[in-house]
């Protein structure tokens, strides 16, 4: 490996723009991809944005976070979030190989409904105000519990409770596991990067006392704790 590169903070604020932009953005590491799908309190305009800040916060209850950036009003932009603050719910769509560039192009300050503008296809569910993504292998609804301001930055961490979720059954485990590579799914890294994965192990929970813990050589094939 070539030798090092070290940057001070100062470093950072000094480099240009968008060169700061994607290298802070790669830092973090391989992040999940998720295409936000949101509808107008009108009902007239779906919305649907890439979003790589999609984290998971609890099972019991089952919680997603996710950041957005700083809102300015309707009229100029952050349809996505004022969707969600207007109708209090939004979809969760995993983006797979096949439908990743017409994920990218969501990101694209379009007049209309991205999805009309990408091909994609909103799939709505009856008593849900926000539609899914029907090209997408895992999808699921969320809504709004909670919001908090981030002060340094502007942008908003909203907390969001499952209330369903769908995939196809046999990429998952008896014992709970999804089996996201068999799905086809993509990770992202940086601001542009597109990534397909390959598997590595599933190993046992973690003990002191097992310092070479049990390997799965099936990933479907699950633990008998469940």
């Amino acid at each position: 490996m070539s030798a090092f590169e070290s940057l001070s903070d100062d470093d950072l604020a000094l480099m240009p723009r968008r060169k700061r932009g994607r290298l802070v953005n790669s830092l973090s590491g391989f992040k999940s991809l998720n295409l936000i799908g949101t509808q107008g309190g009108d009902e007239e305009t779906e919305n649907l944005a890439i979003v790589s800040s999609v984290v998971h916060l609890s099972s019991d209850p089952a919680l997603l976070g996710m950041v957005m950036r700083p809102p300015v009003p309707r009229d100029q932009g952050s349809h996505t979030y004022w969707n969600i603050r207007e109708t209090g719910v939004w979809t969760v769509n995993h983006v797979n190989a096949g439908m990743a560039k017409a994920a990218h192009q969501t990101s694209a300050r379009h007049a209309g409904s991205e999805f009309e503008a990408t091909g994609l296809t909103p799939l709505p569910r009856c008593g849900f105000e926000a539609p899914a993504v029907e090209e997408s292998h895992v999808r699921m609804g969320c809504e709004l519990v909670e919001e908090i301001p981030i002060e340094q930055n502007g942008c908003r961490f909203l907390i969001g409770r499952i209330r369903w979720v769908e995939f196809p059954k046999a990429a998952w485990a008896a014992d709970g596991y999804l089996h996201l590579e068999g799905l086809d799914g993509v990770t992202g890294s940086g601001l542009d990067g597109y990534h397909t994965t390959r598997s590595l192990a599933r190993w046992a929970y973690a003990k002191p006392e097992a310092p070479e813990p049990d390997e799965l050589p099936d990933f479907l094939q699950g633990w008998d704790d469940a």
